[in-house]
């Protein structure tokens, strides 16, 4: 069955089950791959992405609940060649050990900081609380989460002496 969605802004129309989820029609149908398999059943956060601009667990919501969706991913979230600022605090607060679940944790953030740009450090922890980390770096997702904070769009990278 034909189904259309856009794709951080491109026009797909894939043919798949109706019952695929979205996360292998990102991956293996669309070709992007920075959207993790982690769980499968929506319980860690991993496959984040955003459908109609709502963070959506990509795993388990099949492609017939988002035909006609704009879906953003990971790689979605770039603009004119740059960085999200969340992308580039995740790098400036050495954020990521094994990596795997970094695209979820930062389409999740992502969505906190678009509708509460200046969260208490309880908001972060409470928006980001649904993802998990299997490295544990959670301090450091908040600390990047507050470094942007405030200034979306905004954020200066730290020096090389920081």
């Amino acid at each position: 069955m034909a189904f259309s969605l856009t794709v951080n802004g491109h026009r797909h129309t894939v043919d798949v089950a109706p019952d695929t989820p979205l996360l292998w029609v990102v991956r293996d149908e669309i070709g992007l791959k920075g959207t993790k398999f982690g769980c499968g059943a929506g319980l860690c956060g991993a496959c984040t992405v955003h459908v109609n601009g709502q963070p959506a667990r990509s795993c388990s919501t099949p492609v017939e609940m988002v035909d006609g969706a704009d879906i953003t991913t990971i790689e979605g979230l770039m603009s004119e060649g740059q960085l999200h600022p969340l992308q580039q605090a995740w790098i400036d607060e050495g954020v990521p050990q094994c990596g795997y679940c970094q695209s979820g944790q930062i389409m999740t953030a992502a969505h906190l900081l678009a509708n509460n740009p200046s969260p208490s450090r309880e908001d972060i922890v409470t928006a980001m609380t649904g993802n998990l980390c299997r490295c544990g770096t959670y301090a450091r997702i908040v600390a990047a989460v507050e470094a942007v904070a405030g200034g979306v769009g905004h954020y200066e990278p730290a020096g090389e002496d920081t």
